[in-house]
């Protein structure tokens, strides 16, 4: 389980990050000539072009993706949190049963 905390530093990690989006970039595949790379503030020239050696094209998508992808999750557990607390509520009132159902219905 990833506490609050865990969350919390993940989410820092994210924000302390170039801004996105990031777009791989992979000679042959989207470009013709020069190196594999990941393109980072969309056309922004003052975001500098990350390179990676060693790393799969795979890896590099993986990379790329992940500066939407993580923020996008973190989102989603956050929400799915507020969910889960709502039911856990409403299943503990009196009168409900363990389905948060009204007791006799």
């Amino acid at each position: 389980m990833i506490d609050s905390a865990e969350l919390e530093a993940i989410r820092q990690r994210c924000d302390a990050a170039t801004s996105g989006p990031w777009e791989s970039f992979v000679e042959g595949r989207d470009h013709l000539g020069g190196n594999d790379f990941i393109r980072t503030g969309g056309l922004d020239d003052q975001s500098p072009d990350i390179e990676l050696l060693g790393a799969s094209i795979a890896d590099q998508d993986f990379i790329a993706h992940a500066r939407e992808d993580i923020p996008r999750l973190l989102d989603e557990i956050e929400r799915l949190k507020k969910v889960n607390g709502f039911v856990t509520r409403a299943r503990l009132q009196p009168g409900r049963n363990s389905n948060g159902e009204e007791k006799g219905l």
